[in-house]
């Protein structure tokens, strides 16, 4: 009876170690896959003369600014770290989370924010209710900074839209309130709700405290702030950069709508239309919000191909360590009696 129930399982066992070779080698041509099909759309003959156009001095700044964004995007896994109560050490979340970030905003959320995630912190040893939460974390720190950053700027008018568009100066105030409403009240649950948990998918989400809800706020809306820096570099500081954030607002949440990996054409679109009979040219526009593409998006996502190379092969490293350390204390504790 005993050893009926356990044969399908010792089966399964046996083919796993093959399935799960095979499922890694697929998500690797995927990778790849993805990554040739965005370097075979990107004109980079009209990259090169983008940044030849620009100073030194522009590109350093944009550079920097680029740099610190994506250190404080890190720091929402950091946050994770907490959240989700793992121990694996800062210095392997932060290169697993810029991987992620760089992948997410080239390659879709599916493939940076999620699988990605996914497979280096796994390979690295949590377990998936943990990367669930460190999911979690990094994408509530992200959109709660928007809420919060774009509820401001709405409501206090910075930004005029356009006549022909159906949202008007008045609506778009009203949204803003609405924004900052959504994340008070979550700031709200954070500090005094009696409820602190939910079940979801058989994955438990806790709320976090209210001190750490203010780090989430303030960090992501650092990050959008950030990221608006960068497009104020690169046009030039010819648009004040209140408006430039405003519109960067505007922008990536119709992005997000229409589902296309960068934003691609929708964020031109967007301040083409919001920036247009002011001082810059279209040509103008187009060009600064291209240089932002590649400062941005294109180089940092270079940089992550190589990290996330050199983290596949940590992390096998790692885990053929850890399997010999395995061996030898089954090995002692189980004492070889051949004679």
């Amino acid at each position: 009876m005993t050893e009926r129930h356990h044969q399908p399982q010792s089966g399964w066992r046996r083919r796993w170690p093959l399935i799960k070779r095979i499922l890694t080698y697929c998500f690797f041509i995927l990778v790849a896959g993805l990554l040739i099909g965005l370097a075979r759309n990107v004109n980079w003959s009209e990259v090169y003369q983008t940044l030849r156009n620009y100073s030194a001095r522009t590109l350093w700044m944009a550079g920097a600014a680029t740099a610190v964004s994506y250190a404080v995007y890190c720091c929402f896994d950091v946050l994770g770290k907490r959240y989700a109560q793992h121990d694996m050490p800062i210095r392997q979340i932060l290169p697993v989370t810029f991987v992620c970030y760089a992948f997410n905003l080239n390659l879709s959320a599916w493939v940076g924010g999620i699988a990605l995630r996914y497979r280096l912190y796994s390979r690295f040893g949590l377990r998936t209710s943990q990367i669930t939460r460190v999911f979690t974390m990094s994408v509530l720190t992200n959109w709660l900074g928007y809420l919060w950053l774009a509820g401001l700027i709405f409501s206090l008018g910075w930004i005029t839209p356009p006549a022909d568009w159906e949202i008007g100066h008045t609506a778009l105030r009203v949204l803003g309130a609405g924004l900052l409403l959504v994340s008070a009240v979550y700031l709200w649950a954070c500090g005094f709700s009696k409820r602190r948990h939910w079940t979801i998918r058989k994955h438990e989400i806790y709320l976090p405290s209210l001190r750490l809800a203010v780090v989430q706020m303030l960090l992501g809306a650092s990050n959008w702030a950030l990221m608006a820096l960068v497009v104020y570099f690169m046009l030039s500081q010819q648009v004040p950069y209140p408006v430039v954030l405003g519109i960067l607002m505007i922008s990536s949440v119709a992005g997000v709508i229409a589902h296309i990996p960068a934003g691609l054409g929708v964020i031109e679109a967007v301040f083409v239309a919001m920036l247009s009979g002011g001082e810059l040219s279209q040509a103008n526009i187009v060009a600064g919000l291209i240089g932002y593409r590649v400062v941005y998006f294109l180089i940092p996502l270079m940089f992550a191909t190589m990290v996330y190379v050199a983290l596949e092969l940590r992390a096998k490293k790692l885990r053929s360590r850890g399997q010999a350390q395995n061996d030898e204390d089954s090995q002692e504790e189980h004492p070889s009696t051949a004679t």
